[in-house]
């Protein structure tokens, strides 16, 4: 993935840089335990002085995105790896005897890694007793300040997920979480440390999903013509703001670009008179074409609408249902 930094922007380059790569590693683009480029290879890439560089990544590593491996480079952080267990390959259509072979097999590899026989029967029945608690609930958790990315996440959760889903603002997360522990956090990956750093003593798991890539949508930003007005619609002010800094640092000053929560009638109104092309998430797009509607008669020209259909990558639901113990579809039936 290649990186684009505007020079001359009123944005921070460290700003530019740091947002697009934090949204590289939330829609996967830079998977768990990838490793980034060398700040030599990004100096080359971008222009920007290996210092500015470091600066981002130290912010990176900072906010728990990434990990510094010692002598050999920055990696995205792997959220499985403090807690990783050996432990049998999916089994499909298989008999009897040979899941009695791979019980055996995870038994014998604990063994065989200088467990005792009791601690190998312990981190089993910590495992599987986490899985059931985990299975529970899960509870979606953001800042207060950006709830609508929270309710993105729990509008795509919900209906792939045989368990109650709750959107909690993060400021009111440790509350709830001592009333009950049960079930798994999740959140966006760029609230993950702060997120961990609260659950951590609840014994509870957090989990960050991956976000889509939204190629389609950064594809077609990438052919407007110079002067054209894009406004982008969002319950989200988080997805807002990074949306923003990443257009800017694709296309400089050759875009204007107008933001509205779908909330705020008059800024929402402007945005529509403006734009020539328009950007929502789904829960915005009602708004918008009710705003159309009724505005028709003020509006030069029609704006075209596009809406990101999901907000999550389309793996990533699936990944979550395995992480906390849940059956996939296909093995329910």
């Amino acid at each position: 993935m290649r990186f684009h930094i505007q020079q001359e922007s009123d944005i921070p380059a460290s700003t530019q840089l740091y947002n697009q790569i934090c949204f590289a590693i939330a829609a996967r683009h830079y998977p768990p335990g990838h490793r980034l480029p060398s700040t030599r290879q990004l100096a080359m890439q971008t222009g920007l002085h290996r210092n500015t560089i470091s600066k981002v990544y130290r912010q990176l590593e900072t906010d728990g995105v990434v990990e510094a491996m010692a002598g050999s480079g920055i990696y995205v952080r792997d959220q499985q790896k403090p807690r990783e267990i050996k432990t049998p390959p999916h089994i499909r259509n298989r008999g009897v005897t040979d899941l009695d072979r791979e019980v055996r097999k995870c038994v014998d590899g604990l063994l065989n890694a200088g467990c005792t026989l009791q601690q190998t029967r312990e981190l089993l029945t910590r495992e599987i007793d986490w899985r059931l608690r985990c299975g529970a609930r899960v509870l979606v958790s953001t800042p207060r300040e950006d709830i609508g990315a929270s309710m993105l996440i729990a509008e795509e959760l919900e209906p792939s997920l045989d368990v109650p889903v709750e959107v909690v603002p993060m400021e009111e997360l440790e509350s709830v979480l001592e009333s009950s522990s049960n079930g798994t956090v999740v959140t966006s990956r760029y609230f993950l440390q702060p997120v961990e750093d609260l659950v951590k003593k609840h014994s509870v798991r957090a989990v960050a999903v991956d976000l889509n890539d939204f190629r389609h949508e950064l594809a077609m930003l990438k052919e407007l013509r110079p002067g054209s007005c894009v406004g982008l619609v969002s319950i989200s002010p988080g997805i807002l703001r990074a949306a923003e800094v990443i257009l800017h640092s694709m296309r400089g000053n050759e875009l204007l670009v107008m933001t509205a929560t779908p909330d705020v009638g008059s800024r929402l109104l402007a945005l529509l008179r403006a734009s020539s092309h328009v950007l929502c998430d789904r829960p915005s797009l009602p708004l918008v074409e009710q705003s159309l509607r009724q505005n028709r008669s003020q509006l030069m020209r029609m704006p075209q609408v596009h809406c990101a259909e999901s907000y999550l990558s389309t793996d990533t639901i699936e990944l979550l249902r395995k992480e906390i113990g849940l059956q996939t579809p296909a093995a329910a039936s």
